[in-house]
């Protein structure tokens, strides 16, 4: 992310009471207090077994450019109270104005597969700082990461064909239109119709004509003969203007021009109607023809369980137009991505020794923070997360969520437990090979990552898919891939539940 898209700072791209906690911090002068915020997701998206982290991109685009305008304090001071007085002090938006972000910031990188309550960007830095990140994240995060998803599962269903995200005209806004197209490519898709996310992303763009085409001309026929004059090198033709099969037909007229000139009919698209039967008879048209080289296009509102479905019943198509259903991630319209304060900085050294605090474990130099809830799936866990993942020549085996300030050890066996039952155990030995995924991202408010490019992100997704069991990549009852907590970090967790327990009932 330039912010070329926009005139205007985007670090008012927030909720409001980031800025309101943000005044907090600075006006009771704790602002500066070093924090650890996790931002991870519930539940994989679309009932599925995986999910493919996307937008890492954006935020380090976003974080580079961060400032607060003099538009946006201009802004700001507008803002008024309950009692029609200024909501923030003069002074404060001084300090907006020069403030420069100086957080660290590790994150799983684009394209990797990850699972629920992993977090995929883990931010320290001064409280204040890390709060105002947490609107823009999860906004960057959750709906490159949902589209990413969505494009691998067809990628997975469409196999070897090829696939297409045609959904700009339904997408959610101008942000929709390209965020979608971007994370559409780097789950699967092979190209994009949106020739200004083809230009920024570098994105291979596809397309052909629409039947407002066919129905400019007197008849099919010229217009699908005017076409290919126009554009010879591109043909793919559109024929379920008026009757599909007579379309197909007159489209063979046209390819038999077109090999007189020395080039070919592409392709044909289908539109409407009952894909796999029209696909059928079209193959049977085009092959007597002569034309077996010719591929089949079809659209028309697709998603995986139809493309599924249209396979089983033996469709002849080649190319897959995926829209709505893609770029709106019709089926589930958001991640449902969250961001927690897991450790805050201690003061004294005196409070590095005081269990009795309900809310936190002290250790030298952190109180580790963590939320409840009454359903246990809303627990946040506590610590400064890591997440190493377990492998073998067969692919992944397990994640594991540990606490870097209390696993010093990496030699060591170690012991996993399912946070939802205890008494689910795997131990790992020593010399299990592993691959811890949070890498560092910005340093003290530098970048110090070397971004890949969106090819080499897209090819990642593939690898990664290929190192999960098939069981998990299914669609109905997908096997739950293995995540679950360093013991240690189990242990922690447990005893702050207790003493939070104990405090509220006091």
């Amino acid at each position: 992310m330039t912010n070329k898209l926009y005139d205007t700072s985007l670090s008012l791209l927030t909720d409001l009471y980031q800025v309101t906690m943000a005044y907090g911090y600075w006006k009771s002068k704790t602002a500066e207090k070093e924090a650890v915020f996790n931002l991870y997701f519930r539940k994989n998206p679309f009932n599925g077994g995986f999910t493919i982290a996307c937008g890492l991109a954006n935020v380090i685009g976003y974080i580079n450019h961060f400032g607060f305008s003099k538009k946006d304090l201009r802004y700001l001071r507008t803002l008024t109270g309950n009692d029609n007085k200024p909501l923030f002090e003069a002074a404060f938006l001084d300090y907006l104005a020069d403030l420069k972000l100086t957080c660290s910031i590790e994150a799983i990188p684009e394209g990797t597969v990850v699972f629920p309550n992993e977090p995929l960007v883990r931010v320290r830095g001064p409280i204040l700082q890390c709060q105002l990140l947490e609107t823009p994240l999860l906004n960057l995060i959750n709906f490159e990461s949902l589209i990413a998803t969505k494009a691998a599962r067809l990628r997975l269903v469409a196999e070897k064909d090829i696939l297409l995200e045609f959904g700009l005209r339904r997408a959610q806004g101008v942000d929709g239109g390209m965020t979608a197209s971007r994370a559409a490519y780097i789950g699967g898709c092979d190209a994009t119709s949106n020739v200004l996310a083809g230009k920024l992303h570098d994105i291979p763009v596809r397309g052909t004509h629409a039947h407002s085409w066919v129905m400019s001309f007197d008849d099919e026929q010229q217009a699908f003969d005017t076409y290919a004059q126009v554009l010879p090198n591109n043909v793919t033709l559109l024929v379920d203007t008026y009757d599909t099969l007579q379309g197909v037909r007159h489209a063979i007229e046209t390819g038999r021009k077109l090999e007189q000139q020395g080039h070919k009919l592409a392709a044909i698209r289908l539109d409407s109607g009952d894909l796999a039967y029209l696909s059928i008879e079209a193959r049977k048209l085009l092959d007597e023809a002569g034309f077996q080289r010719t591929s089949i296009v079809a659209s028309n509102d697709l998603d995986e369980t139809i493309i599924t479905s249209l396979k089983q019943q033996g469709a002849k198509i080649d190319i897959w137009g995926v829209g709505t259903k893609l770029v709106t991630a019709f089926d589930q319209p958001a991640l449902g991505g969250v961001y927690k304060l897991a450790a805050l900085q201690n003061e004294t050294s005196e409070e590095t020794t005081d269990r009795r605090v309900t809310g936190h474990r002290a250790t030298d130099r952190w109180s580790y923070k963590m939320k409840l809830s009454e359903q246990a799936i809303k627990i946040s866990t506590p610590g400064i997360q890591q997440v190493r993942r377990f492998q073998d020549e067969r692919g992944f085996l397990a994640d594991m969520i540990y606490n870097t300030e209390e696993m010093n050890e990496l030699g060591r066996p170690t012991t996993m437990i399912d946070p939802m039952d205890f008494t689910k155990r795997r131990r790992f030995d020593a010399n299990q090979q592993y691959e811890d995924l949070l890498v560092p991202i910005f340093l003290d408010g530098k970048c110090v990552y070397s971004l890949p490019d969106i090819h080499a992100v897209r090819a990642r997704v593939q690898t990664q898919l290929a190192g999960l069991h098939p069981g998990v990549k299914r669609f109905v009852n997908p096997h739950i891939y293995p995540v679950g907590l360093e013991k240690g970090l189990h242990e922690l967790k447990t005893e702050l539940i207790l003493k939070l327990r104990e405090g509220a009932s006091q």
